[in-house]
């Protein structure tokens, strides 16, 4: 169909990251909602090339769902938007599926045409009651409320990047097709550091840098990773709510890029068995007033008191929480210590099968590094985990705490139990959502093999939370 008679808009991809980096600094300025939402809805109204405005929001599990409004009706309605909840897994019952949709003014985006079409732009939203309260599972509500009620409190900021590796793959759909062929095919078999600049991996990974850069991602560093068709693409540090946006725009940006190669990115955690797994290391620290909390250049590793206490009670309530960081059947493959898996309760500066890391830094990059979060966990669930856990957790009195050989589960049996009978993780959701997600993952648990074996195994692909449909799960 011919699209000569359409004038949308099409932004070059240098103005595309001014306007990006601009939002970002409104955002991490903390701008007033009320004059963002007037800013938006002036550019919306005045520029007329744009058609549809792409609203985001995620599920309890943590997949990203979609949905385009018509740019003149969102004008009008945009403090009435309504959607059916029940469609969502985790969300209402049948009885109760009405549920509204606000837009967090702030975490809005300008996106390359040729990548997600022309004519539209992205913001994502936040699900609402009926009566306009946040959502109880709406997971990005809960770490924003957190993050909100550090800052008042305390001052706090809290601040993350995530390293987030993923597999590229032949063919679409490649792990909706696993269950039929049990087998997914390398596009490059290159390894670490090394791929040729024209082959397959290559261009996926120069493309999606590409499109990062101009939605104001400001990349660090990208390369294939250890294993075969294995990717990595670094970013810069943000606050904790926009680095969980993030992740969730890097993950949609990838699987986007590689349908339009004709390919399949995917953020299993352990897709093919003998090779290195996908993770999601997650950078995070605190800040107050500009300043590090986490630096004391006389400190162990550099590392503040404050520091070292987080990352105790990380250690203290880690079998509590690891269900939130490694959220999935397929998850508990990689957790095997053959292959620099960071299954020991630990932390160390230097052990990689730590679950904690401490990274060489100075007073500006003095981070703690969580090695065990999977690239399939929910990013807020993960944050908000993460950051509760170690800024108000309890901290064990057993000695050697940070040494102690303690292991995560290596199932995701013995991950549930642990999530059902801890305490703090009915804290940290209350018991409603705590057995929400519970059933969540039982369910899909249940459908899969009890015992992992050496095969990946068709039904933990395909009842994966990131890959299943709604058909196949009927059909169970």
């Amino acid at each position: 169909m011919t699209t000569e008679l359409r004038e949308f808009l099409r932004i070059p991809y240098a103005e595309l990251e001014e306007l990006n980096l601009e939002a970002k600094a409104q955002r991490l300025a903390r701008v007033p909602m009320h004059q963002l939402q007037e800013a938006r809805l002036k550019y919306l109204t005045d520029e007329k090339r744009i058609k549809a405005v792409t609203v985001l929001f995620s599920d309890l599990e943590g997949r990203l769902h979609m949905l385009d409004y018509d740019k003149k009706f969102l004008l009008k309605s945009y403090d009435n938007l309504t959607f059916d909840g029940s469609s969502i897994r985790g969300f209402t019952a049948q009885r109760e599926s009405d549920l509204r949709l606000g837009i967090d003014w702030s975490a809005f985006y300008w996106a390359p045409a040729d990548v997600f079409g022309p004519g539209k732009v992205l913001v994502f939203g936040e699900v609402m009651e009926r009566d306009g309260r946040p959502y109880v599972a709406d997971t990005r509500s809960i770490l924003k409320g957190f993050a909100q009620r550090m800052f008042e409190e305390k001052g706090y900021t809290m601040n993350a990047a995530n390293e987030i590796e993923g597999f590229l793959f032949k063919g679409l759909n490649a792990e909706r097709e696993y269950h039929k062929t049990g087998q997914f095919e390398f596009v490059n078999t290159g390894g670490y550091y090394h791929s040729l600049p024209g082959d397959p991996l290559r261009q996926f990974i120069d493309t999606v840098a590409e499109v990062q850069r101009a939605m104001g991602f400001q990349n660090e560093k990208d390369h294939p990773e250890v294993a075969p068709s294995q990717f990595e693409i670094n970013y810069s540090y943000t606050e904790v709510v926009a680095a969980a946006d993030t992740i969730q725009l890097y993950k949609l940006i990838c699987r986007q890029v590689a349908a339009l190669q004709g390919l399949t990115a995917s953020f299993l955690p352990k897709p093919v068995v003998g090779v290195n797994g996908s993770g999601m290391h997650t950078n995070i620290s605190v800040s107050q007033n500009g300043v590090n909390l986490f630096w004391d250049a006389n400190g162990e590793e550099n590392l503040s008191e404050f520091a070292w206490n987080f990352v105790d009670r990380i250690l203290t309530h880690a079998n509590d929480i690891c269900l939130l960081l490694n959220a999935s059947v397929n998850a508990y493959r990689r957790l095997d210590p053959h292959f620099e898996a960071p299954n020991q309760i630990i932390a160390s500066p230097v052990d990689r099968g730590s679950m904690v890391r401490i990274p060489i830094g100075n007073a500006r990059s003095a981070r703690i590094e969580v090695r065990s979060v999977g690239p399939d966990a929910n990013p807020y669930l993960v944050m908000y985990s993460l950051f509760r856990t170690g800024l108000e957790g309890s901290i064990s009195n057993e000695p050697g705490l940070r040494q102690a050989k303690r292991f995560l589960p290596d199932n995701i049996y013995d991950a549930i139990d642990n999530f059902c009978a801890a305490q703090w993780s009915s804290v940290l959701l209350g018991d409603d959502v705590k057995a929400r997600y519970a059933d969540l993952k039982r369910a899909a648990a249940d459908r899969c093999p009890r015992l992992l074996g050496t095969f990946v195994k068709g039904p933990e692909v395909q009842y994966h939370h990131e890959v299943y449909n709604q058909y196949l799960w009927n059909l169970f």
